[in-house]
């Protein structure tokens, strides 16, 4: 898929780590991160965690930023490997609300730093995700790290905001396909959707979703979209069966998204994340409708 050089420059800006080697500290806090969202967030503010969970699939569902090959491997978030755990040593454990549970069992190895991001009573995410940065920072005495990472994410999304002022763009209805009868859709009060207000693109899908940004609907729903010339955006990964059955299905030939032209791919962005998968976000729909404006 391509991406515009001149969004992954400006995207290399906002994500930049600061420390140089010249200012690395020796007594560094061991950092053990069990969230996508606070791991990236971890590399924004200079202090790449030694162990985090579900590394494996990294690639596939953040991409960016890269994770550092130092950084362990400790099992998925539920079955976290004890063992391994311990050999790491850490400070500090960085967990959530979704995994409450573990929390008995962690406490032995570490100060447990519980973040909220997704609740119900968290109301937009990237409010929250913001929140959790400040809140992140002053555990690892990274505040100034922090403020300058969020002024230059917005200042990223004010640059995405201008680049798409004064197009004729559409109303967006952003989903990742389950398989071809199912999907998942993206609106109030998701990071997403947060992004489509912060850079100026409208939500094709008004009603809202639960505290996690989406909810899973039948393809047939999307009949329910009022705006008739809205695009139909959805992620990588796509399962491979879902194109050519749609191409077959008779219910999707008769939604106005089966026209040519209303239907983008855009590569894997992490829905939840948190300022850094906000950013990642912003880039690459602002490059998709610059593109096709």
């Amino acid at each position: 898929m391509f991406v515009s050089r001149r969004t992954v420059l400006q995207y290399a800006a906002a994500i930049a780590v600061a420390p140089t080697p010249l200012l690395a500290e020796t007594s560094r806090k061991r950092i053990v991160s069990l969230d996508y969202g606070l791991s990236s967030t971890l590399l924004s503010l200079g202090l790449p965690p030694v162990g985090i969970s579900d590394l494996a699939d990294w690639g596939r569902w953040v991409v960016e930023p890269a994770m550092p090959d130092s950084v362990v491997d400790i099992g998925s978030a539920f079955e976290v490997n004890l063992e391994i755990l311990l050999q790491l040593k850490p400070d500090i454990i960085l967990t959530t609300p979704y995994l409450d549970e573990l929390a008995p069992r962690l406490k032995p190895y570490g100060k447990i730093v519980r973040l909220e991001m997704f609740t119900p009573d968290s109301g937009p995410i990237l409010r929250s995700a913001i929140a959790a940065t400040r809140k992140l920072s002053v555990e690892i005495a990274r505040e100034r790290e922090a403020e300058a990472f969020l002024s230059r994410s917005d200042a990223f999304f004010d640059r995405c905001r201008e680049r798409l002022a004064g197009k004729n763009l559409p109303s967006i209805a952003l989903v990742n396909f389950m398989d071809a009868r199912h999907l998942r859709i993206y609106s109030s009060p998701g990071l997403f959707h947060n992004v489509f207000e912060r850079i100026g693109v409208r939500n094709a899908w008004t009603r809202p979703s639960n505290f996690w940004g989406f909810e899973t609907i039948g393809i047939e729903d999307l009949a329910k979209i009022a705006d008739q010339n809205a695009r139909l955006v959805a992620f990588d990964p796509v399962p491979p069966d879902v194109l050519p059955k749609l191409t077959e299905s008779p219910l999707w030939n008769r939604l106005p998204f089966s026209r040519p032209g209303h239907l983008s791919i855009l590569p894997a962005a992490l829905m939840f994340g948190m300022v850094n998968e906000a950013v990642r976000f912003a880039g690459l729909l602002t490059d998709l409708l610059e593109r096709e404006a």
